[in-house]
């Protein structure tokens, strides 16, 4: 796996707009909806399946390559005057921005950008309870969150969301308080994920599908979740009294 951090802006203000900004932008110029994307924020976050707030990020990149050696170079605010003259009603705070690109108008380099177009595992910097959400390509977050670039991405997260990950995690990692988790990425990379053959992983998938189908239609996953919590229980070998004691913490 690797990890990735969300794209840091400089200024939020500036660079991630609401819907109905969006809509003034594309109606000005059609061209502005290729460099506008929709972003989560850490708060969005939540178990299997992340609520997405209508916010979207003018994706002015700084130029990157590709998985491919392909490069692609930065964008030229130029090409998109409606975000332009969006962009320059907070001139003053782009120019002293430390966190930019080339030009002000960019955002810093970034060299994973390719990486936010995959499916991916995404989880919050700091939380209650660890939570981690599967979301589509094509998502963008901000700095307040993180994700997991892997090919197994629902197997991965029945086992990161089960209640022995969250338990396990607190035991290895440096904590702010009783109850808030940071998720430092020294540690998420310590997590002990079982490796089994693919055939096997499709009963935590097809949990994994049950749940978000559920969550689209607003409905309750606690079955569905405490069944994988058990499944996870298994893999790891834990006897009743190890069970006991992580369900009654």
């Amino acid at each position: 796996i690797k990890i990735y951090r969300g794209m840091l802006t400089g200024y939020n203000e500036a660079f991630i707009i609401d819907g109905e900004k969006k809509k003034q932008l594309i109606e000005a110029d059609p061209k502005s909806a290729a460099i506008i994307k929709p972003i989560l924020r850490g708060r969005d976050i939540k178990r299997y399946k992340a609520e997405f707030a209508e916010l979207w990020l003018i994706k002015s990149h700084n130029g990157y390559k590709k998985n491919d050696g392909t490069k692609v170079e930065r964008i030229d605010i130029n090409n998109y005057p409606a975000v332009k003259t969006h962009l320059d009603n907070y001139i003053n705070a782009l120019q002293k921005r430390q966190d930019k690109g080339e030009t002000l108008y960019n955002l810093r380099n970034c060299a994973y950008v390719d990486e936010f177009e995959k499916e991916k595992i995404v989880y919050n910097d700091i939380c209650q309870k660890l939570t981690f959400a599967i979301v589509e390509p094509n998502m963008y977050f901000n700095n307040t969150a993180y994700f997991i670039a892997t090919t197994y991405t629902k197997y991965f997260a029945a086992i990161l969301n089960a209640k022995i990950i969250d338990w396990y995690y607190r035991t290895l990692s440096v904590q702010l308080g009783e109850k808030a988790v940071r998720m430092f990425s020294i540690y998420v990379e310590n997590l002990p994920i079982p490796e089994i053959p693919e055939n096997e992983q499709e009963p935590f998938i097809k949990l994994v599908d049950i749940i978000l189908t559920k969550k689209e239609n607003g409905e309750n996953t606690d079955a569905e979740e405490k069944q994988i919590d058990m499944m996870v229980y298994n893999l790891y070998g834990l006897s009743e009294e190890e069970i006991e004691i992580i369900e009654g913490r």
